[in-house]
């Protein structure tokens, strides 16, 4: 269903309309799937014929209740069920697209929509011939996410696809297949994928001519048959326009989307610039229609993208593409996950631009990127600075070099708060022990340690068997590398492997050493053994030993003890990622980040001594707990706080920063909110991530989110719309807006 056409209609307008179909999608989704607790994703639910209400465990333990379509069967080649390998995965895609809808909306200047997940007909996950039984004890009991069979979350190059296009790709499959005829099973599958991707093309541009026959108003006409003639060329031949370079984009953003939840897109504005710069030369385009094919490409999917930032010499590469993708954005007002990068080259008009939209628009859009720290952090694995100033955007917290990286990203991740309660349970049980903060500290940092070992153990794993399992076949096609190998990305067929491994929970484990060292060993006003009984009862009965544990100096607040361990967890952490590779030889690259998982990840800790209950959620990323800190001075110290905490080593400890739309009012207070971003990236921080919302709005959200469908928040990496969340998360949300508006 799509919003009435009418005719004559400006840009303006068509993407007025373009939003309201997609509102209406959206409440569609959240009436068929309920709370979605994850990126805005531009899928549109498929025909009813065509659906099939299912439900499973999520990547986190969560119940996920998805949509999935009835016209596709996947064909097993295992005995469990499942379908692995290059050959099995391809031809499988293949039937997907063939299975897969149509979707024309008039409105666009773009063809095409999603509409299931190919991921969600794997099952099972992982080939059960690959077991790592000998490490899943470990894994849980240092609450690892080990990231064994996890999916993309590193980022091709665009600009390969913008050259060869779908039968370019296609041609350069079947030649390097005759140079490598021991990979015939993944040329195999990278040629179904391109074929069925061809074939979900042509079967637009027949649908778009059909739909332009039957059309009455000129105007709407004109656009479907300029929609079927260019998709006609773009089912082999590379994009020429922006138009077409847009079109491009979107078919691969979905193709990648569906395949296996790929988001990687890179640096729009560059990519884009030189189709821009030609056909403004040529006269054939004009920046209000430039905006409005950028609209469509963005309302298409959630993709990451990056605007600015450094080429390889350093210069900025900001231009005129890097404004109108931020005007497309602003006038859409719907989810967006494009970061500005600031560095100090930076073209400062883009800044106070996004800046500005950030507090006009109050869509968490757009994040900020921090240069500084971005750069000489990945420098500082041995690579020279001009390749790190290549490394983009691409995800939730994270940068890759396009097509020549793969990194895991935001899949590895460690709880601290786990390890820190195997420390505290260990020294107490230990009869040859006098508990202490020493004793504590060493045993902790002996559990951090072996649960970083126990994590790159998972990781060989992975890089051992996934190309056997799922290979990256659609990422592969933009890589460079893999087709001309006949190496899948995650098994040798790119140049570089820099594998992210996150540590979550870090105030939550900073707090309680605090509480600790204040209420037990300095003021003895609790024993070890009455800390720990508390504890195992979840503060049954002792609410006030739980609030005297709690109302201590914490970490964010400057100076204190809390801060002091944060910083020292992170250096331990830090130095042991970081102290040699996994023992197959792959890089390692300490961060600190938790996604939307801080309520998964509590639920299997017990309570902790800095007052939190059994099962509540761990702090978020890098960030002081909410409450930290009560009175103003909260956005400044919150900057402090978590530039103090950084790995430096290129990956992000992202800053969340929640701030009252009063805080910019004017040109003053844009002025000190872009101070505010420069001093965190000059303090050394890689990454902002804000939402600007007023108390009274949030809490008018949560108690009845039907009536604010069109808010948007930025939970974490990510935007959503607040009412698509669960009232868990909306709740995590919630309190920490109330908490920094304190």
């Amino acid at each position: 269903m799509t919003a009435e056409v009418t005719a004559e209609l400006t840009y303006e307008q068509r993407i007025e309309a373009l939003r309201q179909t997609k509102m209406m999608q959206m409440g569609e989704k959240w009436k068929v799937v309920g709370s979605m607790n994850m990126d805005d994703h531009g899928r549109i639910l498929p025909p009813l014929e065509l659906r099939e209400i299912v439900e499973y465990m999520g990547p986190s333990g969560e119940p996920v209740r998805d949509v999935k379509m009835k016209n596709f069967k996947p064909k097993s080649n295992h005995p469990s069920g499942g379908f692995f390998g290059p050959k099995a995965c391809g031809e499988n895609f293949r039937l997907f697209l063939e299975a897969h809808p149509v979707y024309i909306n008039p409105m666009s200047s773009l063809a095409g929509g999603y509409m299931a997940y190919f991921m969600s007909y794997r099952e099972p996950h992982w080939n059960p011939d690959f077991g790592f039984s000998h490490l899943q004890e470990e894994q849980v009991k240092y609450g690892v996410y080990p990231g064994i069979g996890a999916v993309q979350h590193f980022c091709q190059d665009m600009t390969l696809g913008f050259k060869l296009g779908w039968g370019g790709l296609l041609m350069e499959v079947r030649r390097y297949r005759e140079i490598n005829p021991q990979a015939v099973d993944f040329y195999d599958g990278l040629e179904n994928v391109i074929i069925g991707v061809q074939n979900w093309i042509s079967r637009h541009v027949q649908a778009a001519w059909e739909i332009a026959d039957k059309e009455g108003d000129a105007a709407v006409r004109r656009n479907l048959e300029e929609m079927a003639e260019m998709n006609a060329r773009l089912v082999s031949d590379p994009p020429s326009t922006f138009r077409e370079a847009c079109q491009w984009a979107a078919w691969y953003q979905m193709v990648a989307r569906m395949y296996n939840g790929s988001g990687s897109m890179g640096q729009l504005d560059e990519m884009l610039r030189p189709y821009y710069e030609r056909d403004m030369v040529k006269g054939i385009l004009a920046d209000e229609e430039a905006t409005f094919h950028l609209a469509c490409l963005l309302l298409n999917d959630t993709q990451y993208f990056q605007l600015g930032g450094p080429d390889a010499s350093g210069k900025d590469v900001t231009s005129k593409v890097s404004f109108l993708v931020l005007e497309a954005v602003h006038r859409l007002k719907t989810p967006a996950n494009i970061g500005v990068l600031v560095h100090d080259g930076i073209d400062p008009r883009l800044l106070r631009k996004g800046v500005e939209i950030m507090f006009k628009d109050r869509t968490g859009f757009p994040k900020f990127l921090g240069g500084k720290g971005l750069i000489e952090g990945f420098a500082k694995n041995g690579y020279p600075v001009e390749l790190a100033r290549q490394r983009v955007y691409s995800g939730c917290h994270w940068f890759a070099i396009p097509g020549r990286e793969y990194c895991l990203n935001d899949c590895i991740k460690i709880n601290f708060a786990h390890v820190f309660d195997v420390a505290l349970r260990e020294m107490m049980a230990d009869p040859d022990v006098k508990p202490c903060m020493e004793e504590l500290w060493r045993r902790f940092e002996k559990h951090l340690h072996r649960a970083v070992q126990v994590t790159a153990e998972g990781i060989d794993i992975h890089m051992m068997r996934m190309h056997e399992v799922f290979p990256e076949l659609v990422l592969d096609l933009l890589c460079y590398g893999p087709v001309e190998k006949g190496l899948d990305a995650s098994h040798g067929g790119v140049e570089y492997y820099n594998i992210c491994v996150d540590g979550s929970a870090l105030a939550t484990v900073a707090d309680s050493f605090a509480a600790l060292e204040q209420r037990v060993e300095k003021e003895g006003l609790l024993t070890w053994q009455e800390l720990l009984r508390n504890l195992d009862n979840d503060f049954k009965g002792a609410e006030d030993v739980r609030l005297m544990l709690r109302n201590i100096p914490r970490f964010g607040c400057g100076g204190t003890r809390g801060d002091g361990w944060a910083v020292r967890i992170t250096e331990a952490f830090t130095r042991f990622v970081k102290e040699k590779p996994t023992p197959a030889g792959f890089n390692m690259i300490p961060g600190l980040f938790s996604w939307a998982s801080m309520i998964s990840m509590g639920l299997t800790v017990g309570a902790t001594p800095n007052g939190r209950h059994t099962g509540a959620p761990i702090s978020q990323g890098a960030n002081p707990e909410s409450s930290f800190m009560k009175g103003g001075g909260a956005p400044t110290a919150l900057a402090v706080a978590v530039a103090s905490v950084q790995c430096g080593y290129g990956n992000t400890a992202p800053l969340q920063l929640d701030m009252d739309p009063v805080l910019a009012r004017g040109e003053e207070g844009v002025d000190k909110v872009e101070a505010l971003i420069r001093g965190h990236f000059a303090m050394g921080g890689t990454m902002i991530n804000m939402n600007v919302v007023s108390k009274q709005q949030i809490l008018e959200a949560h108690k009845d989110p039907s009536s604010y469908p069109n808010l948007i928040v930025r939970v974490t990496g990510f935007s959503a719309y607040f009412a698509s969340l669960s009232p868990d998360l909306r709740q995590l949300v919630v309190d920490r807006i109330i908490a920094e508006e304190s």
